[in-house]
């Protein structure tokens, strides 16, 4: 990697990293991870999941799915599910590893996120979710021509939002340092309907 090309700034003061999560994670029961690949070296796609260890394997309790572009607003976060007992800290694990990764590996700075538009009460429960790690709407996707190219991108109709890697990363370590959690059983579908 040229130091030139990708360099990105240093972590932000007071923050944790990706190794401080995921030693978090383990601390409460859980396993972090995240699978990162890099297609021709253009962009990066990203995978974060959180697990818990059974007797049979893993459970799988929530997972985000999005991709980068090597610019300050190229953060793209397409999907993401929080499901099953005992979630409490799997959003906010998730969140928060996935800002980490973006502001220590790329150089964004900023996050985009569709709040698709299904049901008219499921929009406006996600647009307040998405306000909570500091997303704020940029314009709505509807059925304009301008409009067909970036609803091909992010699957559907609804509210285009965007917020700081920083900003978010801050909010969910406080979370999980307070023990809070909002997202217990939510399956919020950013972006694609499937």
């Amino acid at each position: 990697m040229s130091a030139t090309a990708t360099a990105s700034p240093p972590q932000p003061p007071n923050l944790p990293g990706l190794a401080d999560l995921e030693a978090e994670a383990q601390r409460r029961g859980l396993l972090l991870r995240l699978q990162v690949g890099r297609p021709l070296g253009l962009a990066w796609s990203l995978r974060v999941g959180v697990a818990r260890r059974q007797d049979k394997g893993l459970l799988l309790l929530g997972e985000l799915k999005g991709w980068a572009l090597p610019l300050e607003r190229g953060l793209c976060l397409d999907t993401m599910r929080v499901q099953g007992e005992d979630t409490a800290a799997v959003g906010a694990l998730i969140w928060a590893a996935t800002f980490a990764w973006a502001l220590e590996a790329t150089p964004c700075r900023r996050a985009r996120l569709l709040a698709i538009r299904d049901q008219e009460a499921q929009h406006r429960r996600l647009v307040r979710y998405f306000r909570q790690w500091g997303f704020e709407p940029l314009r709505p996707l509807e059925g304009g021509a301008g409009d067909l190219a970036p609803r091909l991108l992010w699957g559907g109709a609804g509210l285009l939002m965007e917020g700081a890697c920083e900003t978010g990363l801050r909010r969910s370590a406080r979370r999980l340092a307070m023990g809070l959690e909002f997202d217990q059983g939510l399956d919020a579908k950013p972006g694609a309907n499937g």
